[in-house]
């Protein structure tokens, strides 16, 4: 029998739809969708999608990649809601585009406040773009580094900065910003502090091992100096807390610590050629300038040697017998993370 019983929900389904409902819910049928496409939208809503892909092939690679694309969803948003509020009346389309561009205004003043130029103080930027920058300290780092808990001090000429067994190495850091000073032990001269340099570099590293100390070399401005002095409690306590700037710092004091070996009692050596120096080869960190000062004026077994170049010779044969000298004592010395090998080889 072919008798097909229809179904009371069919015939609701069927009765029940209206041109509302239809509207609403269109049925669908057989013939192709999209036969009558609707108008092209406004001008403005493609110049809004243009503005989002160029925003998004904007290759990562380019320096300033996240603010152009952050600037250009921005305005991409904006023309957004100027379509759907003059051309299209669309309020949830409105709506949405008005949140995206919020976010991403938040986003762009985020990364702009970022990029700001940071001022560094004019009597800074020569410290600054000699030891920090080359190492990519950036300009907002190094700010926090000397604007907290530093100061710029004076030294009339004459006048000591430090004085040996009497002067505690526990109370400060510092880097010569302007004109020269003089180190001597025991009246002997043993070398220049020029600008861009450390001062008691040294005596910083010998803190780290043994506390309460006391200089064992007399430190005299030669020429009317200013310095930027450190407390060396918080600068401690600020570095623990930028690993990046403690490495920064450990690198900084043995470059420091190892020109001052090579400039010993070599009064050739100015500061064009100390510049020279920098990429030569470093000492151990663990290794104690101020005892290796200590040991070398106060050595009875080279006493005559020592003595006559403390009252100078030439150059080259001055330096040489210091190398000599300090090779003798290194030897004694012991690398605390590589035993066995030599903390200074030649």
């Amino acid at each position: 029998m072919n008798y097909t019983e229809s179904s009371p929900l069919a015939e609701a389904t069927a009765i029940g739809f209206t041109p509302e409902l239809e509207r609403i819910l269109p049925v669908p049928s057989n013939e192709t969708t999209c036969e009558n496409w609707r108008e092209i939208h406004h001008l403005v809503f493609h110049v809004a999608n243009i503005f989002f892909a160029i925003g998004l092939v904007i290759p990562t690679t380019l320096h300033l990649h996240m603010i152009l694309l952050r600037g250009l969803l921005a305005v991409g948003c904006a023309l957004y809601v100027v379509w759907a509020t003059l051309y299209r009346c669309a309020l949830d389309i409105m709506i949405w585009n008005s949140v995206f561009l919020g976010i991403n205004i938040l986003h762009l003043s985020y990364l702009l406040y970022k990029k700001r130029p940071v001022k560094i103080e004019k009597e800074l930027k020569s410290i600054y773009r000699r030891l920090f920058e080359p190492l990519r300290v950036s300009p907002d780092l190094f700010r926090r580094l000397t604007g907290q808990f530093c100061m710029i001090q004076t030294l009339k000429k004459g006048e000591s900065y430090a004085v040996e067994e009497l002067t505690s190495v526990d109370d400060r850091l510092s880097i010569l910003l302007k004109g020269k000073m003089k180190v001597s032990y025991r009246g002997h001269f043993l070398h220049n502090i020029y600008p861009c340099a450390f001062i008691d570099s040294p005596e910083f590293r010998s803190t780290q091992m043994h506390k309460g100390e006391k200089f064992q070399v007399t430190i005299i401005a030669d020429d009317n100096c200013r310095f930027l002095c450190w407390s060396r409690e918080r600068l401690t306590y600020f570095l623990e807390s930028e690993p990046f700037l403690y490495e920064i710092f450990r690198y900084l004091i043995g470059k420091d610590i190892t020109n001052k070996l090579y400039s010993l009692n070599d009064p050739t050596l100015n500061d064009k050629k100390i510049k020279k120096l920098d990429h030569q080869l470093s000492l151990c960190t663990q290794l104690s300038m101020l005892e290796m000062r200590n040991s070398i004026v106060s050595s009875s077994e080279d006493e005559e040697g020592l003595h006559q170049f403390l009252r100078g010779t030439s150059s080259v044969s001055s330096l040489r017998k210091i190398l000599g000298l300090l090779g003798k004592l290194l030897m004694m010395h012991q690398c605390t993370r590589c035993p066995g090998c030599l903390c200074f080889s030649l």
